[in-house]
């Protein structure tokens, strides 16, 4: 005997129906966001309570902003002008933020999603 009622109301089933109502631009959009954001916040840009910046930890934003820069390169096609423009802007303030934040910069063209 099935249980439709448990069927319906599963958690899983009710994010895949949520997920395939979302365009896939806005799910790249999405996850760029969630890439940008976390590379910010491991360049210290962060504001703490007091004002201060947050802690870098460079090793983790290289990660994050190669990641971002893949996705944006292999999006950008898809995503258009309008999007893929803001996309590109915020990697390449975040590579600058990098850059500025590193005690030994990498050499021009080298540097975390470059």
């Amino acid at each position: 005997m099935t249980n439709d009622t448990t069927a319906a109301s599963d958690p899983l089933d009710n994010a895949t129906r949520d997920i395939a109502e979302v365009p896939a631009v806005e799910v790249v959009l999405t996850v760029a966001v969630h890439l940008m954001s976390a590379a910010a916040v491991k360049c210290g840009l962060a504001d703490g309570e007091g004002g201060e910046s947050g802690e870098a930890d460079l090793a983790e934003a290289r990660i994050l902003i190669t990641a971002l820069a893949g996705l944006v390169k292999a999006s950008a096609p898809d995503l258009g002008t309008a999007h893929a423009g803001p996309l590109r802007d915020g990697l390449k303030s975040l590579q600058g933020a990098f850059r500025e934040a590193s005690e030994f910069p990498d050499p021009p063209g080298q540097g975390p999603g470059e």
